[in-house]
């Protein structure tokens, strides 16, 4: 396996990561509280979700897929909703299928090509390492606002042992 093998494998298996926690922990939720906000200046759980959206298609797919960048970053935090909860949810479902066929395709040279992304020069690796960050800081924010809301464990690691050490 190469290193730029595996910047992908391991990029990816923390991109799918993001996106299982984020699917379990909102599920069950209604649409009125995945859109509400705690105040004017905080974003909903539907605005992250368009927000995680937007910047996957633009990184991954518009940059390291070829596709048009039709990004318009505002409109992620405008959104007041409802989007409803399926076609939000749905979104995200086939960005991530795409985002995943995109860089499973990504060969060495694209992985180390530097091009334009947003208002940046990235080269491939740097935008896998950019939005497997970026994900997992928001996939964050859904955790802890639906442990706020709801007081209960998320069960992520449950049947894990944690204090467990490798060997050599």
């Amino acid at each position: 396996m190469t290193a730029t093998e595996l910047v992908k494998k391991e990029c990816l298996r923390r991109i799918n990561e993001s996106h299982e926690k984020i699917i379990s922990s909102l599920a069950g939720f209604t649409q009125e509280e995945i859109w509400w906000r705690p105040n004017p200046a905080s974003n909903s759980m539907g605005n992250i979700i368009l927000h995680l959206c937007g910047n996957l298609t633009q990184y991954v797919l518009s940059s390291l897929g070829g596709w048009p960048d039709q990004r318009q970053r505002s409109m992620e935090f405008e959104e007041q909703g409802p989007v409803p909860v399926k076609e939000l949810f749905d979104k995200l479902e086939e960005v991530m299928r795409n985002v995943n066929e995109t860089i499973h395709a990504c060969n060495d040279y694209e992985l180390m090509r530097v091009r334009p992304v947003q208002c940046f020069e990235e080269s491939g690796i740097g935008i896998l390492i950019h939005v497997t960050e970026h994900l997992s800081y928001h996939t964050g924010q859904i955790v802890y606002f639906v442990k706020w809301k709801t007081g209960k464990s998320m069960h992520f690691y449950d049947g894990v042992d944690l204090e467990a050490r490798g060997e050599g």
